[in-house]
């Protein structure tokens, strides 16, 4: 699954000349270049939240798009919600059946307990209420945010997770700089939860050169079935239409071929992968 992530709410929301209205239309853009990238062919999705992007969330149901929609509050630590879900997150029953419940959690195995049972506490109540609405269930975490990171630092988190009786469809994971630590990573899903739909490696504003190389790696990996990548697709197209240097027209031809570029990266990358595996 090739997945343009254009559910960052903060990163808009602090870019020069933003405001809500331009947000939403902003969106709907991204929107205009995935569905022209896709061109009615399986394998592509987006991230889409409900609040900036309401619009072009709701467009895109019945496109044919894997189409993931985030539940946390923006840089939240420990995690809070966003707070159209409500207080026992009943909205959730309220939602496309086709939308996948992605929430991010930035997290590390040298947190505290305090932090540790407030986050896990908060992830399970999640999980549980996308299981009981027949939602599939994406996790994300990235500890390079909060404490340095080794080859087993992810998987330590994974296994965390599962003895908490967490089990998502999907995990959203940072792009590792080594096979051991895509080795331990895969090793924690796949003895946990054998049926699991898969991983997307995430790309963290990094450039297309940096995102090839970690693609590579990622690949290698029949458990990683694809990105999930926005800032290296939007970032620029953004900031010059917020300033007015950029027309709907060149916003939206920008990020089409940004994501059309990574596409082909990453199938490069998986076909090469499949040949130096035989």
């Amino acid at each position: 699954v090739k997945i343009f992530a254009f559910d960052h709410r903060l990163q808009l929301e602090e870019m020069e000349g933003y405001n809500k209205a331009k947000g939403a239309a902003f969106k709907e853009l991204c929107l205009n270049a995935a569905l022209m990238v896709q061109n009615g062919q399986a394998g592509y999705g987006i991230l889409c939240d409900n609040r900036i992007g309401r619009s072009a969330l709701h467009r895109a149901s019945g496109s044919g798009l894997w189409i993931g929609r985030p539940t946390e509050l923006p840089g939240s630590r420990p995690i809070q919600f966003e707070s159209e879900l409500g207080e026992d997150v009943g909205s959730l029953r309220e939602w496309a059946r086709e939308n996948v419940v992605k929430l991010l959690v930035f997290c590390h195995p040298d947190d505290d307990d305090k932090m540790t049972k407030i986050q896990i506490a908060r992830v399970k109540r999640l999980f549980t209420a996308a299981r009981r609405n027949g939602l599939e269930f994406l996790l994300e975490i990235i500890p390079s945010k909060v404490c340095p990171v080794n080859d087993t630092t992810s998987a330590t988190l994974i296994q965390t997770f599962y003895d908490a009786g967490i089990y998502p469809d999907w995990w959203k994971l940072e792009p590792f700089k080594t096979d051991a630590a895509w080795a331990n990573a895969v090793s924690a899903i796949e003895r946990n939860d054998p049926r699991t739909r898969g991983i997307l490696v995430l790309g963290l504003d990094a450039s297309e050169a940096e995102l090839a190389t970690s693609f590579a790696l990622a690949a290698k990996q029949p458990l990683v079935k694809g990105f999930a990548v926005g800032r290296t697709i939007f970032g620029n197209a953004a900031r010059r239409w917020m300033a007015g240097e950029l027309s709907d027209d060149e916003a939206i031809i920008e990020m089409q071929d940004k994501y059309a570029r990574l596409c082909e990266i990453w199938d490069k990358a998986r076909s090469q992968a499949n040949e130096c595996a035989r």
